[in-house]
């Protein structure tokens, strides 16, 4: 492969992985969820913005009806007083405060609909905020939960692939076949043994030792009468001496 032709593989390599880094859903979905909540300051700000235009044409609207009401008593004392020109000049003065008053109303109006919208927006973005913000998350810890079950899964799989569930298996068999074996090979050299022979030997010989245990207490006199050994049968000789000492006599 030439220089080039692995530099260009090596670009779509890194080009891959950036556009797959990019569209990484659980990435976009947290992104959501930050722009989601920067939302709601703007929000409230934009909702700020339409109060204080309420607030000001409602301090407008009364001051040009304060000023309407003061024209009018104007206009009443000229007329009063005879003044028709200075009436008149209040009445010209009135007429546009009239203009700017049923103006300022309509503002006003259009005002308080516009805020009493921006609340009705606010309160729906809020529950689908609310909503999706859920959602995201149910997702996201969903993909974690998924994320350690994949971990999981793929340790079974190393562990199925590398051999070493069949190679336990045959371990163990084996194991077990050299158990048996040896259990086997231990039956067999018992049957081999004289095992009652070896018995009534081991008891002769206790029986013996108890014996020369007793004889020896006999001679240092240490033996109850209970533990007197019987007495020895005469022998031939001792029988045939008193025969001997009556002939001599």
């Amino acid at each position: 492969m030439s220089l080039w032709k692995r530099f260009i593989r090596a670009i779509k390599a890194l080009f891959g992985a950036a556009v797959k880094s990019i569209e990484d859903p659980r990435l976009i979905l947290e992104e959501n969820i930050r722009e989601l909540n920067e939302q709601v300051p703007k929000l409230n700000q934009n909702i700020a913005t339409v109060k204080a235009q309420v607030t000001m044409l409602e301090k407008e609207l009364e001051s040009y009806k304060k000023r309407f009401q003061n024209l009018n008593a104007k206009i009443k004392a000229a007329i009063k007083n005879g003044r028709d020109d200075i009436a008149a000049h209040y009445a010209m003065e009135l007429q546009t405060v009239k203009q700017h008053m049923i103006q300022t109303q309509q503002e006003l109006q259009l005002a308080k609909q516009a805020y009493e919208k921006a609340l009705e927006i606010k309160k729906a973005f809020m529950r689908e905020r609310e909503r999706k913000i859920k959602e995201a998350q149910a997702a996201l810890k969903a993909h974690e939960r998924s994320q350690w079950q994949k971990k999981i899964a793929d340790a079974m799989m190393q562990f199925e692939v590398g051999g070493i569930d069949q190679t336990h298996d045959e371990m163990i068999r084996r194991l077990n076949e050299e158990t048996a074996k040896n259990q086997a090979m231990m039956e067999m050299a018992l049957e081999s043994v004289d095992v009652e022979g070896m018995k009534i030997e081991e008891e002769a010989e206790r029986l013996q030792a108890m014996e020369l245990v007793k004889q020896m207490k006999a001679e240092m006199g240490l033996l109850d009468v209970s533990e007197e050994p019987p007495q020895q049968p005469q022998t031939e000789q001792s029988q045939e001496e008193p025969s001997l000492k009556d002939k001599e006599l």
